[in-house]
């Protein structure tokens, strides 16, 4: 069992689809910035708001840590998701203790679906032009 070790500044980066987050975890009052805007400003739909902070509220640290993320690339939903195992990575280096419980949970968990590509002689990746008989 590793043992707790508090660390001032915690960084941590998360990958979904496209996204990719860079997340800085430090002690605060319960301050998240993404790209120098409030959550409430950049998140504008709850589902993807209620993502960035779930590993903050199952851990029990809405209030006690501030959090600085940087993130492009991709959508609301896949820059959410990457927020969300950005913040769970970071909250592993401030604080030890919390790996097994975020692992349970699956926040460390990579989601690993992507667009597929196009493939040459087909419409989409999949979808191929319509069969015409005459």
């Amino acid at each position: 069992m590793p043992t707790a070790e508090k660390v001032i500044d915690a960084l941590g980066t998360g990958r979904r689809k496209t996204g990719v987050a860079r997340v800085r975890v430090r002690p605060g009052t319960g301050k998240i910035t993404i790209n120098k805007r409030p959550l409430e400003d950049y998140f504008k739909v709850v589902q993807d708001r209620n993502a960035v902070v779930a590993p903050l509220d199952f851990c029990e640290l809405r209030d006690k840590v501030d959090v600085i993320i940087l993130c492009h690339g991709g959508g609301p939903t896949g820059q959410a998701g990457a927020c969300m195992q950005g913040i769970a990575r970071a909250l592993i280096k401030y604080d030890s203790d919390l790996h097994d419980k975020l692992r349970e949970r699956t926040f460390l968990t990579r989601d690993p679906r992507m667009k597929e590509r196009k493939k040459p002689g087909l419409r989409g990746a999949r979808r191929a032009s319509q069969f015409s008989k005459r």
